[in-house]
């Protein structure tokens, strides 16, 4: 995370950076100077989650009352000194560091391994040195931090931007994370979560400034180090003979001082005493080896400038010129191409306009910051060469405004400014009612696709196409015009799905309707053990029934067309290669699938017991909905969960059953203190991967509850609420050696009618589906428990070595399952002669394996 090399240079060689500080008084000397502003810190969450996990317990699925405690005390401390947190989340995954997010998942992978390795030598959880955070962690943690009453927010782009984009814009008292990247901002102080002393709220200081003395350099030069060093963006391989040159020739090459030290040193060195001397006589690309990764490089250094930020390596030789406004504002030039590049401030936001000249095509693209997205986005550019952009003037506000050349239709499309928000917004002019109708909430450019044909699975599917320039585009030094597909058209819905995801309070949806493309981490699975198949798969169909609500669903069966959804899901055995290519499932519903406008948005008393209609749909639970209903929250979902659970998995016994009902009951009367002290007498690790497995249905459960229109509370679905990783492994233990419900319920009796209603409910239901729960014994008589895959499972395609096509057979249990018949399932126990998969279930194709999941 962040730039290579860099914090363990930070601190063993230029210890000076850091220093010691209380935010506590940071806090009282910021109120001093700004009265009437509240001192805020911004908070990177996914640095702090190691932190903040403090019970002694991760191996077992997760302590969430003890974790939840250990949250409420984090902000109670704060609060008390009176610093308001502001939490950012990862909302999703950049493209440019999709490389290096599957590198990680492959290394925890190999984590995982020696992990259950571990535990099946010693019986025993691994020390702290090997600690692995329990599944679900981050999505939990959201929900956790909004129930505490805390502003949290999920980006829209890589987190660290936006916190840095926060903190400088609205004077915040610093940065809370462990990201060296915030070394590289320019922007609000950056403090050490892993250094603070939540007591005394000491903390550690990394201060850029010191560090530029100590390297040489001004704070604008330290994106270009980051990114010969490498980091997120650039692979730290790509410049690595350029730093090699750089220590042969750097004289002042200290012994004391690591190799990665001096590496550091050199670089900095050649930029402080070589590019330095040449800036703004040469382009940067005469001067560094750039090659073919220039774009790429040029992107990577862009990625590290707010909004409203320049850097000098692109812009020089300022001079003086008149806009049409009559203001005065500077103006840079390349000294190359001498087209002039512009830097203008709006009158009512103050904020500046950025020119980028492109040095080969030499066309100039006008950026601005985006108010919501805190980014630098274009106000308008053709895609075409060599065209002007024209302007209009509007005759009622007698503003000019912008057009936009379609280059489908080459016609003008006009730009407005919205009221509100002065932003630049893209208006769909309806021949009929002759009015600007705003298409998207974001100022890009857009374009309607009304049907969009995917030539590898030969599906036509509804899409909106915004042609639009992300933030590290204007760096790449020309108006290249990216164009993101959204799989929704209806840009209300967007907005709200959008809306719901920025403020945390829903999983996944806008991932689907914006991109198509979600992911799952790691979750601590036993690859060598084949009785249990993985999470991804077990809870697949649930997600692919959602993409058919999300994405605009078949209703009754009607035959239609979906756009795919990429999944890049860790289990075990996938290379992460590609992402798994997965269309969604029909839904039979009543009365047909309502809109997304009506599920989401209509209260009526009917369309209200319709969400809940559909989200039982979505686990194949609808015939069990009156016995569901009369169970007690938030039982009731627990109570979903295993149901789906035993039809899905046939390995699963009533052992099994027992030990994850009298775990959910006893918890309700257990304090923190005293999962604290439960105590453990081996650690089993079937059951470690059972406790993953039930947390991850929960956060499937967050899935299905955000896109049907939140038919429960998401409260229900919190597993401080219904699980406790320790008890759990208690209860198994207990279960398998054969004790008594009884001893199981400890002797409590109140317990136990509730105990046979919830187990009546699980049995009665999964009967429906022939899916007979039995015990340990009789299982172990009539069962292998082995995945019945081919023995051919990694079957190649024709013409396609390197990429091989995963085959899976297996026999349905009933018409039902049916459409479960997707590579690789459950139902493991069963080999399939002859069946035929249903048409257009099918995950892959082996025509094109281009983008297919390996």
């Amino acid at each position: 995370m962040g730039v290579r090399g860099l914090q363990g240079f930070v601190k063993s060689t230029c210890p000076h950076v850091c220093t010691v500080v209380n935010l506590k008084e940071m806090a009282e000397h910021h109120l001093n100077r700004h009265p009437d502003c509240t001192p805020t810190i911004v908070v990177d969450a996914m640095c702090c989650l190691r932190y903040w996990y403090t019970p002694e317990s991760w191996i077992c699925g997760g302590q969430w009352q003890e974790y939840y405690a250990s949250l409420r005390d984090f902000v109670k401390t704060f609060a008390s000194v009176g610093i308001k947190l502001i939490f950012f989340f990862d909302g999703m995954v950049e493209q440019n560091k999709r490389e290096e997010w599957v590198k990680r998942r492959l290394k925890n992978n190999r984590e995982i391994s020696k992990i259950f390795h571990y535990i099946k030598s010693r019986r025993e959880q691994p020390g702290r040195n090997m600690f692995f955070i329990p599944s679900g962690l981050a999505i939990f943690t959201r929900f956790a931090l909004k129930a505490l009453g805390q502003e949290t927010l999920c980006s829209l782009q890589e987190a660290d931007y936006e916190v840095a984009s926060y903190g400088l814009q609205h004077n915040c008292l610093g940065i809370l994370g462990e990201d060296t990247d915030y070394l590289i901002y320019d922007t609000c102080p950056y403090f050490s979560i892993s250094d603070l002393c939540l007591e005394s709220l000491d903390t550690v200081m990394l201060c850029r400034e010191k560090l530029c003395e100590s390297l040489g350099l001004h704070v604008a030069d330290l994106p270009l180090l980051a990114c010969l060093l490498g980091n997120d963006i650039i692979p730290e391989g790509m410049f690595e003979s350029f730093r090699y040159k750089c220590l042969s020739s750097y004289t002042s090459s200290k012994e004391n001082f690591d190799k990665k030290g001096n590496v550091i040193l050199a670089v900095s060195d050649y930029i402080s005493k070589v590019l330095h001397l040449h800036q703004g006589e040469k382009k940067l690309e005469e001067m560094l080896p750039l090659g073919p990764n220039k774009a790429l490089f040029f992107k990577g250094v862009a990625s590290y400038l707010l909004p409203g930020q320049k850097s000098p390596w692109f812009f020089q030789k300022s001079k003086s010129v008149t806009m049409l406004d009559k203001q005065e504002i500077s103006m840079s030039s390349d000294p190359e191409s001498k087209r002039e590049v512009p830097i203008c401030t709006e009158p009512e936001s103050k904020q500046e306009v950025l020119t980028c000249a492109d040095p080969d095509s030499k066309e100039k693209l006008p950026i601005c910051a985006d108010p919501i997205l805190k980014e630098e986005v274009p106000i308008c550019a053709d895609p075409e060469p060599k065209q002007e952009v024209p302007k209009c003037a509007d005759s009622e506000s007698k503003k000019e405004v912008l057009m936009c050349i379609d280059p489908k239709s080459k016609k003008e499309v006009p730009m407005c400014v919205d009221a509100e928000s002065n932003q630049e917004i893209l208006m769909y002019i309806d021949p009929e009612p002759k009015q600007g109708i705003p298409i998207c909430t974001h100022p890009v450019i857009n374009q309607k696709l009304s049907v969009g044909t995917d030539p590898e699975l030969n599906l036509e599917a509804s899409m909106c196409v915004y042609p639009e320039v992300t933030q590290e585009d204007p760096m790449d030094m020309g108006p290249e015009i990216k164009e993101q597909v959204t799989m929704v058209s209806d840009p209300e819905i967007l907005k709200i799905a959008q809306m719901h995801h920025v403020h945390a309070e829903s999983y996944l949806v806008y991932n689907i309707m914006s991109s198509g493309e979600i992911e799952c981490s790691n979750t601590l699975e036993d690859e060598l053990d084949q009785a249990l198949p993985s999470q991804a798969f077990i809870y697949r169909p649930v997600r692919q029934r959602v993409y058919s609500i999300l994405l605009g669903g078949c209703q009754n069966g009607a035959s239609a067309t979906y756009p795919v959804v990429k999944e890049w899901f860790v289990y075990p055995g996938n290379p992460l290669r590609h992402p798994d290519l997965v269309r969604p499932l029909q839904m039979t519903i009543p009365g047909g699938m309502p809109s997304l406008k009506i599920l989401w948005l209509n209260e009526e008393p009917a369309v209200q017991a319709q969400r809940l209609d559909i989200f039982l749909s979505c686990f194949n639970l609808s015939s069990s909905r009156e016995e569901l209903q009369a169970v007690e929250s938030p039982l009731r979902a627990l109570c979903c969960l295993l149901i789906y659970l035993f039809i899905q998995v046939d390995t699963l016994c009533l052992e099994d059953l027992y030990a994850f009902i009298a775990q959910a009951l006893c918890l309700q009367g257990k304090s923190t203190a005293q999962l604290i002290n439960l105590q453990l007498e081996y650690i089993n690790p079937r059951a470690v991967q059972l406790g993953s497995l039930l947390v991850r249905g929960l956060t499937t459960l967050a899935l299905v509850n955000s896109a049907c229109g939140f038919p429960w509370e998401m409260n229900e679905f919190m597993p401080w609420n219904v699980f406790d990783g320790k008890l759990f492994h208690q209860k198994y233990l207990q279960s398998e050696k054969g004790y008594a419900v009884e001893v199981l319920l400890e002797q409590n009796r109140s317990w136990l009618t509730k105990f046979h209603n919830l187990k009546a409910v699980v049995c009665k239901a999964c009967m429906k589906e022939n899916r007979r729960i039995v015990g340990q014994t009789h299982w172990n008589s009539h069962h292998t428990g082995k995945r019945q895959y081919e023995h051919d499972q990694w079957r190649r395609s024709p013409g396609k070595d390197s990429d091989p096509v995963l085959v899976i057979k297996t026999t349905l249990r009933s018409p039902v399952a049916m459409e479960y018949a997707l590579p690789p399932l459950c139902n493991l126990q069963r080999t399939m002669s002859g069946h035929q998969e249903k048409p257009g279930l099918c995950l892959s194709s082996p025509t094109d394996r281009s983008t297919e999941a390996s």
